[in-house]
């Protein structure tokens, strides 16, 4: 059951981490200009950030299912959440993002600066949470399971980062521009979501 959350938090991780934002365009723009450690450097500090994130995603998701109204619905809402996650992550994915974004030679540093200001993974990871506990597919009842998932959810982010260090300039351009890498990530979602609706009608 370990390997089985720290599996998924892996897979819904590194998943999550694919659209075109400030943290992995930053670790391309680095790959692309040769800055191999450096970039290694911030992929490393974006994953330590995600670590504590998701942690705190975990708990809050424990104390907002812990209301009898939500366990009562919980199928739905979480059917909801999913659907709604994946809408908004498909139509913002058609807003162009900058890719220029300058970095001095501390990868680290800067990985973590731009990591805590950028926490968007906490309401995600909630939203994922809530979702794979509706579905049977994660357990977190013991600190051994919520650490293993959590610490998926870390390596899920080092691995997609370091691969987009080293396949810089082949995927510079998939990903900058090609629209159906960018919705990914919300279509699975949307998927996830009606997956959802169809246990929780049927």
């Amino acid at each position: 059951m370990i390997l089985q959350v720290f599996i998924v938090g892996l897979i819904f991780s590194f998943l999550g981490s694919i659209p075109p934002g400030t943290l992995n365009l930053a670790v391309l723009q680095l790959g692309m200009e040769h800055k191999i450690k450096t970039a290694l450097r911030f992929a490393l500090a974006v994953s330590i950030i995600e670590y504590p994130y998701a942690w705190i995603a975990v708990v809050f998701e424990d104390w907002v299912t812990s209301s009898p109204v939500i366990v009562d619905n919980f199928q739905l809402i979480t059917a909801i959440v999913m659907t709604v996650i994946g809408g908004f992550s498909v139509w913002s994915a058609r807003k162009p993002s900058e890719f220029s974004v300058r970095f001095n030679e501390s990868g680290f540093r800067r990985g973590i600066v731009l990591s805590i200001l950028n926490p968007m993974a906490i309401p995600f990871w909630i939203g994922i949470t809530a979702y794979l506990k509706a579905q049977n597919w994660i357990d977190l009842s013991t600190p051994w399971l919520l650490h293993s998932y959590v610490f998926g959810t870390s390596v899920g982010v080092m691995i997609l980062l370091a691969l987009f260090t080293f396949l810089a300039k082949r995927l510079a351009s998939y990903v900058k521009d090609n629209r159906f890498v960018k919705l990914v990530p919300g279509l699975t979602l949307l998927l996830l979501g009606l997956y959802a609706f169809g246990k929780y009608l049927f």
